[in-house]
């Protein structure tokens, strides 16, 4: 499992370790793993040109040390010095004896040092950019904010030191101008802001460098990798029958939008519960594309025993079955529709789990909040929403997050594609999740697994080219086989 801890936390541990080695000796692990990271992505050191953003603080000094690491095998390195009084004393000498050449930057340079600053980035092979730690906060101030541009319309490649500059590392926030970075060499754990956007679109490629850091206590980010998804897919024995592994029930559809009820089923069926049953008007669309569901007229109430329902996808106006739904004592997913005719105090008062599975459009809604808003930050939206209803938020997006209401570590997804982003994909992804809970998964576990499998079948039925959710349904099995055969 990946795993992303706060800054305070990082700070911290670096702390514990600096007092148990020698002076400086942890920001030269750093500056190694840094320079070779640039070396990869050069493929070439000697005769290349290296130009180091350096600004005031220790990931300035990293990039200097790493950059008088690169002069020694040949590259011209030129540091232009954001602070020049302020730049580590230690990595600016290391730079110096190593042949690399500094330039000013700040508005208080000449205009000549300023257009030297600018024509080196223009010309450089590859850019590092150790502006602003992971503490910094804001945007970029506008001297580092017009190199950044520059930098952006060079054709270099970008490294970002740790985190790109001006990004906010605990909450994955932009709030201005920042670097946008090929690649993020970051050190000892990844930061929140490295996982999640918009932050996460800035960041590029991320290399995790280990510098020792014993990083104690929970994680602010979890990030579920195939070995943890396939300990958590359900499997059944040789003694199981369709309802010991679970029943789900599907409340979703209406004479509008009879699809949603279709693409719902067509997740549950493929997410390991043993038998779906679907209530709504839609059952003869349900029945005619998959004769084995379970169908009936009469209500949630009378539908028969589920260990778990999906409420919501293409309900329309239909709140009886929300109501009826929530009163339940099993675990339930809410979506789409649903989640505008929940009653919050209905949800607040389950004892059973829920599950709820907004976009932000959604989410921005039911928190009274502007859409861009919740974009702008994910991470705390979806703890807002979750600690708001008492209930486990799936926020989906170009980052789906899932949040318990207890707090803890927020799951972040990092599988899926663009090409996501289609109709009905939403309704595949809450049948695929209701199912995994009526195995008996709980909420945290089904919402991620469900958002791993759903991303990884995105990928396998895109494969680079538009693709519908009844595709995305239909690779479900290659992405669970593929998580399955880890290692087999």
């Amino acid at each position: 499992m990946r795993t992303a801890y706060s800054v305070e936390t990082v700070r911290a541990a670096e702390r514990e370790l600096m007092a148990r080695l020698p002076e400086g000796a942890l920001m030269q692990r750093a500056a190694a793993g840094l320079a070779a990271a640039c070396a990869d992505l050069l493929g070439r050191v000697y005769g290349r040109r290296v130009v180091l953003l350096v600004g005031s603080g220790d990931n300035g000094g990293d990039a200097l040390y790493a950059g008088a690491r690169l002069a020694r095998r040949g590259a011209g390195v030129t540091a232009v010095l954001l602070a020049p009084e302020r730049a580590h004393a230690g990595g600016l000498a290391a730079l110096r004896r190593a042949g690399g050449r500094t330039v000013g930057a700040e508005s208080a340079e000449s205009a000549e040092s300023t257009e030297n600053a600018e024509h080196a980035i223009r010309d450089a092979d590859l850019l590092l950019d150790g502006i602003v730690g992971i503490g910094g906060k804001g945007g970029l101030r506008p001297d580092a904010a017009r190199l950044a541009a520059v930098a952006d319309s060079a054709r270099c490649a970008v490294v970002a030191v740790d985190l790109p500059s001006g990004v906010d590392a605990d909450t994955g926030e932009v709030r201005g101008a920042a670097v946008r970075a090929d690649l993020t060499v970051t050190f000892g754990t990844h930061k929140p802001g490295l996982l999640v956007d918009p932050a996460r679109e800035y960041a590029g490629s991320v290399r995790l460098v280990d510098i020792g850091l014993d990083l104690p206590g929970q994680p602010v980010l979890e990030a579920l990798q195939h070995a943890d998804v396939r300990r958590l897919l359900p499997v059944p024995s040789g003694e199981s029958d369709k309802y010991r592994r679970g029943v789900v029930g599907i409340a979703a559809g209406s004479a509008r939008y009879p699809g949603a009820a279709v693409l719902a089923v067509a997740g549950a069926l493929r997410g390991g519960a043993g038998a779906v049953r679907y209530v709504g008007p839609a059952g003869d669309a349900v029945l005619a594309r998959f004769p084995e569901t379970l169908v009936s007229d009469r209500g949630p109430q009378q539908a028969g025993r589920v260990q778990a329902w999906v409420v919501g996808p293409g309900a329309g106006d239909d709140a009886s079955a929300v109501g009826e739904v929530l009163a339940s004592d099993v675990p339930v997913l809410v979506d789409a529709d649903g989640l505008r005719l929940a009653d919050r105090d209905a949800v607040r008062a389950r004892t059973a789990p829920t599950l709820m599975t907004p976009h932000a459009g959604e989410a921005a809604a039911l928190l009274g909040v502007p859409r861009e808003e919740v974009e702008a930050a994910r991470l705390a939206s979806a703890r807002e929403l979750a600690a708001r209803y008492d209930a486990t938020v799936l926020l989906k997006g170009s980052t789906t997050l899932v949040a318990d209401p207890g707090g803890g570590a927020v799951r972040v997804n990092p599988t899926g594609t663009a090409w996501l982003a289609t109709a009905g994909s939403g309704d595949v992804l809450s049948g695929l999740a209701g199912s995994l809970l009526a195995s008996g998964l709980g909420a945290l576990d089904a919402g991620s697994t469900a958002a791993y499998l759903h991303g990884l079948a995105g990928r396998f039925a895109a494969d680079g080219a538009p693709v519908g959710a009844h595709d995305v349904a239909e690779a479900v099995p290659e992405a669970w086989r593929d998580v399955r055969d880890l290692n087999d």
